[in-house]
């Protein structure tokens, strides 16, 4: 008996023994990890706040905004990345590569950056979820959707009676297509209105003497210059909506539900003079702040 207990509690202190070097190691590693990485980098197993990343336009910083605010309020623990990214594509890298937790992202733009799977018309969040790798979410969008769209002038659209883009042919042979988004990726090509549409249309050479404007649906000057958006009912132009690019492990069920409150509320126009806001000199986070108490989504 007295063997048998000897035996038993030597090994015992041999898995004590076993168990603190495994520790150790794991600590050795954790340290030597946080020296060399990024104080952004996020960890799959890390348990912490969500680390929250944009890109440099204004839109992308008050919806990043928005981010936060809802999910403090929800009592989770955030913090907002040190750094922007330089583009929306390479934002959603950045989530990807476990630099940042969560970030807003854009339906074409992230399909471009990581094209995994077929394009399903009609089905973009089945074509998002085949094409972002295992670990990734993308949560539902919101309504707005800063796009590219085609406009013109009241005056335009007025002589021509002009509502769509079906409508074009009716202003005639020799319009021209230019404006700020006009070489933007998800810009329609005058091939490509001329297959939808029959609209034969040239390239300007100039933005200012353009007839028919290609712009973010988010530009100011649409409302500045009171121009006509024509509708896209044969979808030429693909959607950019924004929504939320995260990590799964920081997308429970709290979080997914705070950050769904946003949705229905942010529509392209509210959008827009949030980040027209932004733009005159206004934090994103007093926006955020100031628009959520005001559609009763903060308290």
């Amino acid at each position: 008996m007295w063997c048998s207990a000897t035996s038993a509690t030597r090994s015992r202190s041999r898995l004590r023994l076993a168990a603190a070097a495994v520790c150790s190691l794991v600590l050795l590693t954790g340290c030597a990890a946080g020296a060399t990485s990024n104080p952004d980098t996020v960890y799959a197993d890390a348990v912490g706040p969500t680390v929250i990343g944009t890109d440099t336009s204004a839109e992308s910083r008050v919806v990043a905004a928005m981010y936060g605010e809802l999910l403090t309020g929800a009592g989770q623990k955030v913090r907002m990345a040190t750094t922007s990214y330089a583009s929306p594509s390479a934002t959603a890298k950045a989530v990807v590569a476990g630099r940042i937790g969560l970030a807003p992202a854009y339906e074409s733009t992230l399909l471009r950056t990581f094209p995994g799977g077929d394009t399903l018309p009609g089905n973009v969040s089945t074509t998002l979820s085949m094409a972002l790798p295992m670990g990734i979410t993308a949560l539902p969008p919101a309504a707005a959707d800063r796009g590219v769209v085609l406009a013109v002038t009241r005056a335009t659209a007025q002589a021509h009676d002009l509502h769509s883009l079906a409508d074009l042919p009716k202003a005639g042979s020799r319009l021209t297509l230019g404006g700020a988004a006009s070489k933007d990726p998800d810009a329609p090509t005058p091939s490509s209105l001329k297959k939808a549409y029959g609209v034969t249309l040239t390239t300007a050479g100039t933005s200012a003497t353009a007839d028919v404007l290609a712009l973010r649906s988010t530009d100011p000057s649409l409302t500045e210059d009171k121009l006509v958006v024509l509708t896209d009912p044969e979808a030429v132009i693909p959607p950019e909506h924004v929504f939320p690019l995260i990590q799964a492990p920081y997308a429970g069920l709290a979080a997914r539900k705070a950050l769904a409150r946003v949705n229905s509320a942010l529509t392209t126009d509210q959008l827009a003079a949030l980040a027209s806001s932004v733009d005159a000199g206004e934090s994103p986070a007093k926006a955020a702040r100031t628009w959520l108490r005001s559609k009763g989504l903060l308290s």
